[in-house]
């Protein structure tokens, strides 16, 4: 498999929603929230946009939000890796698909808001896909998400061998892996809406992660059966890449985890 990707990076908003955060900072998308100086997504972009296996970026969100995302986003292309711009859809599944159909595979896909993305995090991803996954997602076990910080996280999923927590970070092998961007259909967020979760993964599948009696790897696999393609996880020993800017909490939670990392540097 090729060491490079295309970044599908998803920034729009729930339709005919205001973002709190948005409106708290006085701006109109949560991707232009400032944080420690600066933007959401060009945090996020200058982390996966230095990897130098980004070719290309495909940035999903809505027409009426594109030239202010654009005014921040632009500044992190070049000739060798073009910033494309594509209207989103009504959902993420959708707006991934969107984005693959402009791209080219491999993909990696992420959201605006994940600002402390690591390229190790990339590179596993990547090598999950080399070794053979169709389809990947990156899981941080619940001890490390909360050697971070206890109020990190509040839900994680159980399993027999631990909790985990999503990174909001996904690759795709090729096009014939796009069935797993079903599993998004209806948007995700599946600690919120179980029936969301019974829709995509199956009742039967989720008694069985629901009184912990399948560990994560089985999950996976029961997942590949239902999708009918390799769905893998990758396993990411750092908590800090399963907290992204959900609302006030975790924005406070990630603004002292970033200016942390900015004293590091000084020392």
């Amino acid at each position: 498999m090729s060491t490079q990707f295309d970044l599908i990076l998803l920034a729009a908003q729930r339709a005919g929603t205001t973002n709190p955060l948005a409106e708290a900072h006085g701006v109109s998308h949560k991707c232009l929230v400032p944080i420690v100086g600066e933007p959401l997504i060009a945090r996020t972009l200058a982390s996966v946009t230095s990897h130098s296996g980004c070719r290309a970026v495909y940035i999903l969100i809505e027409p009426d939000g594109e030239a202010a995302v654009r005014e921040v986003a632009e500044r992190f292309a070049s000739e060798d890796r073009p910033v494309h711009f594509i209207a989103s859809d009504s959902n993420i599944a959708g707006s991934v698909l969107l984005g693959c159909e402009q791209g080219d595979a491999p993909f990696v896909i992420t959201t605006a808001d994940n600002v402390l993305i690591k390229q190790d995090s990339i590179d596993g991803v990547m090598n999950t896909m080399a070794a053979g996954a169709d389809a990947v997602a990156a899981l941080a076990n619940k001890d490390d998400v909360r050697s971070v910080h206890l109020a990190a996280q509040r839900f994680f999923y159980e399993f027999r061998d631990n909790g985990y927590a999503n990174c909001n970070l996904y690759g795709i092998a090729d096009r014939q892996a796009l069935n797993a961007v079903e599993i998004f259909r209806e948007g995700g967020q599946f600690m919120n809406h179980p029936r969301r979760l019974v829709n995509a993964f199956g009742l039967f599948n989720i008694l069985l992660m629901r009184f912990g009696w399948v560990s994560i790897d089985d999950a996976f696999r029961r997942m590949s059966k239902r999708f009918g393609i390799d769905i893998r996880r990758a396993p990411i020993s750092d908590g800090t890449q399963a907290i992204d800017v959900d609302n006030d909490r975790t924005y406070r939670i990630v603004e002292a985890i970033l200016e942390n990392r900015v004293q590091d540097l000084k020392i």
